[in-house]
Formats: C-alpha cells, sequence, structure tokens
C-alpha cells in the first residue's frame, strides 16, 4: 500500500487512458440516451428534451409490462435450467482426473470461439421441422416399429402411425433452449470456481456420519459452492433479460422479449424517446437484480 501511495502520480497516469476511455465512449453515451428518455419528438427524426415522463408512463402499458414480465420469466427458467444443467457439468470437471480438466473447460468455453449468430443458426438446422432433431425421434420411432415387429407385436405399433415432426421451432420452447444453449458456459464457470475450492473431507465425513450420498449433496455441497449459485445466476439472469437475436430468430410472434421491442422503436418505429424510456426501465431492472445479489449476499455472509 505504501508503494502504491509513493507512486501515486503513476497509478493516476496508468488509470487516465482507460478513465478516459470508459467516460468518452460508456458513460457519456449512456447520459445521451438517458436525456432521449425525457424527450419528445418534433417530427420524423427530431427530438426535444423537454423532462417529460410520458415515455415512461407509456412504457408501464399493461401491454408493454407484459413483454417485461414474459422477458423476467424467460430470463428466470434460463436461469434455473442452466443451473439445473450446469451444475453436474461443474461437478464432473471438478472430480474428472486433473489431465483432463483443461480439456473439459476448453470444451465449455470452445462455443465462444463462434460467431453467436452462426450458432444460432446451427441451432435452427437441429430444431427445424426437418431438423437433426426430428431426424433422431423419426430414426427412433421407426426402430421401435421395427423390434415390436419382430417379436410379433405388430398391432402394437406406436398406434401404426407415421412420425409427425414436432414443432420445435419459432415459439417459446425454442427460445428458452436457445437462451440455455447461449448462456450454459456463463453458469458452470462460476461453479466449477467455486466447487475447485470444495473441501472434499466435508463429503467424506458426512458419508462416514451416515448421510446418504443425495443428502451430502444437500448439505455439504450446495452450501459451500453457494457464491458460484450466485454468481452463475446473475451472470445468466442478466444477459438474458436483455437479449435479441435469439427470440429473434428462435421465437414467433408470441415469443418476442423487451429487447426486441426497444430495437423496433429504434429502427421500424424511429420512436427513440420511447425506446431510450424501455431501455432504461430495463436498467433499472437489471440494478434491481444486482442490488437482490448484494442482499442475499449480505445476508450469507458476504458470499
Amino acid at each position: 500500500m505504501e508503494n502504491w501511495r509513493r507512486g501515486r502520480s503513476a497509478f493516476w497516469l496508468i488509470g487516465l487512458g482507460p478513465t478516459v476511455w470508459l467516460v468518452l465512449f460508456f458513460l457519456v453515451p449512456l447520459a445521451i440516451v438517458w436525456l432521449y428518455s425525457f424527450a419528445e419528438l418534433r417530427g420524423l427524426v427530431d427530438m426535444e428534451v423537454t423532462g417529460t415522463l410520458d415515455n415512461y408512463a407509456r412504457a408501464l402499458d399493461p401491454l408493454y409490462l407484459g413483454v417485461f414480465g414474459k422477458s423476467v420469466v424467460f430470463a428466470g427458467l434460463t436461469m434455473v435450467v442452466s443451473l439445473i444443467v450446469g451444475f453436474p457439468v461443474a461437478l464432473a470437471i471438478v472430480f474428472a482426473p486433473p489431465r483432463w480438466r483443461p480439456v473439459l473447460l476448453l470444451l465449455v468455453i470452445l462455443p465462444f470461439w463462434t460467431n453467436l449468430l452462426i450458432r444460432t443458426y446451427a441451432l435452427i438446422a437441429v430444431l427445424r421441422v426437418r431438423g437433426f432433431a426430428n431426424f433422431t425421434l423419426e430414426w427412433f420411432w421407426d426402430q421401435s416399429n421395427t423390434l415390436l415387429s419382430l417379436l410379433g407385436l405388430g398391432s402394437y405399433q406406436l398406434l401404426g402411425e407415421r412420425f409427425e415432426p414436432l414443432e420445435l421451432l419459432y415459439n417459446n420452447t425454442a427460445v428458452i433452449i436457445g437462451l440455455v444453449y447461449v448462456h450454459l458456459p456463463f453458469m458452470v464457470l462460476p461453479l466449477y470456481a467455486a466447487l475447485e475450492k470444495l473441501d472434499r473431507s466435508l463429503i467424506e465425513a458426512a458419508l462416514d456420519l451416515g448421510a446418504s450420498q443425495w443428502r451430502a449433496f444437500l448439505t455439504v455441497v450446495v452450501p459451500l459452492s453457494m457464491p458460484g449459485i450466485v454468481s452463475g445466476a446473475i451472470l445468466v439472469f442478466i444477459p438474458a433479460l436483455g437479449s435479441f437475436l435469439t427470440p429473434d430468430l428462435l421465437g414467433g410472434t408470441d415469443s418476442q422479449m423487451i429487447a426486441n421491442v426497444i430495437e423496433r422503436q429504434f429502427k421500424s418505429a424511429n420512436d427513440w424517446p420511447f425506446g431510450a424510456a424501455l431501455s432504461f426501465l430495463l436498467m433499472y431492472l437489471t440494478f434491481a437484480a444486482l442490488a437482490l445479489r448484494a442482499v442475499v449476499s449480505r445476508g450469507r455472509g458476504g458470499i
């Protein structure tokens, strides 16, 4: 600490560049958009900042509140599914042989090396009517019918009908699948970081004292991994809440999230003040999630 105090000028010189960059390219544009939220349209492209709250009042219309609610539900489901899927993955990586851990971690972060748009179109190829998922289900359907025929149970052949492809795309389910697919690594990595520090002797002690593996998992592993769970939940929930590309490409007309509405206000409707108000309501919701995380952390002794 004393070295930093003696070299205070060098410290400020090093931090000057990032600070200027942050102010000019983050805080200033954010402040401009915030001012837009209090503006009124004066023609097709002209705006005047009048301090009006009409944009926020319009954003509280039940129609837009419903979209906000749907976005929160989608983000919450994404968070829960990512936790359910990601916890066993993180646990498997932690308990894997040391030489395999870097490989498994590489597989987790490998999707980040591919553009999100390409990954989303790849998911479309999997979920569409004549996609890989339906091809696989159709193969199992046909094989089951063949097996029943060989066993002399032809009359039980899955109602004797041909396989009907499932509608896996352009609905709410496709959006949740896509959001989990995109954000799952953000859950796995914090869980891995927390579980790696786990004292395995505590698990052994619980088992020696008569606890079942499931009880040891719930009473020892889960509480000790709570920092990773909370961090992963925040890292998944917030980006999923503002997701735009996934619901736009995978969802139907009833699957649009608030980010899609904001995009239309800035582009199609050319209503920047209203789009800015919606954007900052989304940001306030994000701040509320972060505040909730801080409250939970304080209640758990600074997780």
